[in-house]
């Protein structure tokens, strides 16, 4: 059992979750979701246009989609796209590795989650309650937002949905994208590159995974205490 810790420092006041490759590695689900809808329509696709889409919000990627010969309108592709992720995710959700030993931490050290992610809402709702019924507080979803990543705007919405101070607040992801949104928040990053390399800035940590990482690891990240 792990042993409790207390959130002496205040800091940080809250871990925000990125979920495609951070928390759970479905990306390979909705890079087959596209390719399959690619195929369904006769329109050209290799490895280059599946890494294209990565990181995208769907919004983006159905336009582009239907830019390349997808005749579905944007709501019908997008509806296929999600549930097609979502039919995957119920056979088998995979985890990132750590994901839930953090998890399990963080809520001993009676620090609040939320995740921020691109997905639309069924399958940000199944992976958070998936991962226990406490694990995050807000789930603020690709479908709840005006402007995705790299916007500040997701990040921004769940820490004023969990009134805590952007500054205050941790963010972990594992994208380029992602980063810059949680750097524009205000936000310290954690990050744990997955698909491909993301380079380092002045409000990002990286590391390879987060496996082992701690709490303590977390707070070390605080601004004026990193090394």
């Amino acid at each position: 059992m792990l042993k409790t810790e207390q959130n002496i420092t205040g800091y940080p006041a809250a871990v925000l979750w990125d979920m495609d490759g951070t928390l759970v590695d479905t990306e390979p689900f909705r890079i087959q979701a596209r390719a399959d809808l690619a195929a369904e329509y006769n329109v050209p696709w290799s490895e280059a246009d599946a890494a294209f889409f990565v990181g995208k919000p769907l919004p983006v990627s159905a336009a582009e989609m239907r830019s390349r010969g997808v005749t579905l309108a944007e709501p019908e592709l997008i509806n296929r796209l999600v549930h097609q992720v979502l039919d995957a995710i119920r056979e088998r959700i995979p985890w990132r590795p750590g994901a839930q030993e953090l998890l399990a931490r963080l809520a001993h050290a009676r620090i609040p989650c939320g995740l921020v992610t691109q997905a639309f809402r069924p399958v940000a709702e199944y992976i958070a309650q998936s991962a226990g019924p406490d694990a995050f507080l807000k789930i603020v979803a690709g479908d709840d937002v005006t402007e995705g990543k790299p916007h500040p705007e997701p990040y921004l919405r769940a820490a004023a949905s969990l009134g805590i101070r952007p500054g205050d607040c941790i963010a972990i992801e594992d994208t380029d994208t992602g980063a810059a949104s949680a750097a524009a928040a205000g936000m310290t990053v954690l990050v744990i590159p997955h698909l491909a390399p993301v380079p380092g800035g002045p409000s990002r940590s990286i590391r390879e995974t987060l496996t082992g990482i701690t709490v303590n690891d977390l707070r070390s990240l605080q601004p004026g205490t990193r090394r």
